[in-house]
C-alpha cells in the first residue's frame, strides 16, 4: 500500500476535551463549522474565517448526536437526540421533540437505555438517524434501529438489529446508500431508490481488516469524486476509500479515538473523543476530544436539508 496518499496531523485546530466529539457540519453561508459533544451535552461552533478565537459553546438540556438544516429556516435545526428527532433553536438553545422513536411495543426501559447516534439527510429531504444503546446506561447490543423520518414526519424503521450505527451517505447518482455498523468493521452498501426511500441488496463495500491495525470505522464524509473518508476510532487515522471500495489514502492523527470527518471547502475537519484507555495509550490522551484540520485538496459532496412539510 506504499502508493496510497498520505497526510499527517500533529496538532489540533481546537484543543478541546470533548467526551465524544461528533458530527462536524460546515455552514457555508456563515462560514461556521459546528459539531457536538454527545457525552457532555454541548454544541460547539467556530467561524472558520475568524479562526479558533471565535469558538463558542452552547449547553444543551440533553444529548445531541447529529444535526441537519431545515429548508426554510436558519435558526432551527433538526437533530437526533436522546429520545428521537427534535428541533434545536440556535438562538435560545431550546430543544423540543417532534418525533420520539420508541413506543410501548418496544418494551419497558427502551427510551432510557437508547439514544440516537449518527444521521444524514438524503436528496429527497428525509432524515436518516441510527439509534444505539446509551453507554451511560447499557453495554452495546444489537437492539439499535436505523430510522427514516420523512418530510411529513412519518417515521419508518429501515433496519433492525444494529449495534453502533455510524456514517451514512449516498452516491452522487442516488442509486447507492452507504452505512456503517462499527463493530462489524464494515462499510455496507445498499441499492437505494430515491423516490421511495427504500434500501435493498446489502453488500460489504469495504472491510477494515485486523491486519490493518486497531480500531473500527466510525463516521464518514464523501467527497465530490465519490470517495469516502472514514474515521477509524481506536486506530488514530482517517482512511480515504475509493468508489471501488479500495483504500487509497490515509491521514495519521495524533490521538486514537477519531470519530467523524466533515468537509469545509478542501479542508477536512475531524472530531475525536477522549482516550478510553489512558494508562495503556498515554500518548493519545493529550489531544483526545480535540478538533483537527487537514487540507486534502478536494471538496465534499453537498449536504441536504430536511424538507419539513408538517409541524
Amino acid at each position: 500500500m506504499s502508493d496510497i496518499q498520505r497526510w499527517k496531523v500533529t496538532e489540533p485546530y481546537l484543543h478541546l476535551h470533548c467526551g465524544l466529539g461528533e458530527a462536524p457540519y460546515y455552514e457555508e453561508s456563515s462560514q461556521t463549522l459546528r459539531f457536538v459533544d454527545i457525552v457532555k451535552e454541548k454544541v460547539h461552533t467556530v467561524n472558520l474565517k475568524e479562526g479558533p478565537s471565535s469558538h463558542k459553546i452552547i449547553h444543551v438540556d440533553g444529548a445531541i448526536s447529529t444535526t441537519a438544516h431545515i429548508q426554510g429556516t436558519e435558526d432551527e435545526l433538526i437533530v437526533g437526540a436522546k429520545l428521537g428527532y427534535a428541533i434545536f433553536k440556535r438562538s435560545s438553545g431550546e430543544l423540543e421533540y417532534i418525533k420520539k422513536v420508541w413506543n410501548e411495543s418496544d418494551g419497558a426501559g427502551k427510551e432510557e437505555r437508547m439514544r440516537c447516534n449518527d444521521g444524514a439527510v438524503d436528496r429527497a429531504g428525509r432524515y436518516w438517524v441510527g439509534t444505539m444503546n446509551d453507554p451511560k446506561v447499557h453495554e452495546p447490543s444489537n437492539e439499535g434501529v436505523l430510522f427514516r423520518l420523512d418530510p411529513d414526519l412519518t417515521l419508518h424503521r429501515m433496519m433492525e438489529k444494529v449495534t453502533i450505527p455510524n456514517g451514512m451517505g449516498w452516491s452522487a447518482d442516488d442509486t447507492k446508500m452507504f452505512f456503517i455498523d462499527s463493530p462489524t468493521r464494515n462499510i455496507f452498501v445498499y441499492d437505494f431508490d430515491l423516490e421511495s426511500g427504500n434500501i435493498s441488496n446489502r453488500q460489504v463495500f469495504f472491510h477494515y481488516d485486523d491486519d490493518e491495525g486497531e480500531g473500527v470505522p466510525d463516521g464518514f464524509a464523501m467527497d465530490s469524486e465519490g470517495n469516502l473518508w472514514t474515521a477509524i476510532c481506536g486506530g488514530g487515522k482517517v482512511l480515504k476509500v475509493s468508489p471501488e471500495g479500495k483504500r487509497i489514502g490515509e491521514i495519521e492523527m495524533p490521538t486514537r479515538m477519531i470519530s467523524c470527518p466533515g468537509f469545509a471547502g478542501e479542508e477536512l475537519f475531524v472530531t475525536s473523543a477522549e482516550e478510553e484507555e489512558p494508562e495503556k495509550y498515554p500518548d493519545s490522551v493529550k489531544y483526545g476530544g480535540s478538533l483537527f484540520r487537514v487540507n486534502v485538496g478536494i471538496t465534499g459532496m453537498p449536504l441536504h436539508r430536511f424538507k419539513r412539510t408538517k409541524g
